[in-house]
């Protein structure tokens, strides 16, 4: 695969609406310019300005990291900044990350970037790792590498097929949606590990109905099977490559034995 660092800025604004399924009239409607004048960029017979950059990336819901890309393809400079989230900057969007998380307790949630690394987790997630192997709990922590590992969470994972199937669909939207080569790398080695084993085929019996509404993650634990939903939190209209690339992973008891537990081992009574 050429590199869009190579790629000249027509040439990735046509593999950007290809992803999204949009005819050059589609996307000339909806970003007001002619399907003419839409060919001529793609094609290179005309140079884009850089609000029309930025006006056809935000009509196709590019990331902002490839935003970035489109422009110093076209000779502009980047526009959208990369800081760590310990920067000055974005000390207030941490703390709010940071309020969320421990807000959180005594349920479970961590924060993570692009690639499913781990940026940040409240106390109610250590807990849940135990007997999982030591190189996966080494800095950065794949969370997707973490539960589906053979070593990490997979082996207590009471519905790992189901569980394993709900995680790699969102990670093949995730890739469809951004085109990470890093991401689809990852997707071919989680593919790789096994689906399930003996203990998953004789604990997933104990699987419970949810009615279709969500899918469960269930985890073996030393007090039994705990159950959980997740939601997922996002920054709204962020204007910085590492909010908009951060997510919020916030996991709910999705039956009473969990509520219990986990009120348990908090000692809140």
């Amino acid at each position: 695969m050429e590199s869009p660092y190579t790629q000249a800025v027509g040439s990735l604004l046509r593999e950007w609406r290809q992803r999204r399924r949009l005819s050059q009239l589609d996307l000339a409607c909806d970003a007001g310019i002619s399907s003419r004048h839409l060919s001529f960029l793609e094609t290179g017979r005309s140079s884009p300005s850089r609000e029309m950059i930025l006006c056809l990336a935000e009509q196709l819901k590019v990331p902002l990291r490839e935003r970035n890309i489109l422009l110093i393809a076209a000779g502009y400079a980047p526009v959208f900044p990369e800081r760590p989230l310990s920067a000055p900057a974005l000390l207030a969007a941490r703390k709010a990350v940071d309020l969320v998380l421990t807000g959180h307790e005594p349920y479970p949630a961590l924060a993570i970037d692009r690639h499913w690394n781990l940026v940040a987790a409240n106390s109610a997630v250590a807990p849940l790792l135990a007997g999982a192997d030591g190189a996966l709990l080494r800095a950065p922590v794949n969370v997707l590498r973490l539960t589906l590992h053979p070593a990490g969470l997979a082996p207590r994972i009471a519905n790992l097929p189901e569980w394993r199937t709900h995680l790699l669909e969102r990670l093949r939207r995730q890739i469809e949606l951004t085109a990470d080569s890093a991401l689809a790398s990852l997707m071919n080695e989680l593919r790789a590990y096994p689906a399930t084993n003996q203990l998953q085929t004789d604990k997933s019996k104990q699987s419970r109905d949810y009615g279709g509404v969500v899918v469960p993650f269930e985890l073996i634990t030393n007090a039994g099977v705990l159950a959980f939903f997740s939601t997922t939190t996002v920054f709204g209209t962020p204007v910085d490559i590492t909010l908009s690339e951060l997510a919020l992973e916030s996991f709910f008891p999705a039956d009473e034995t969990t509520f219990e537990a986990l009120r348990r081992a908090s000692g809140k009574h």
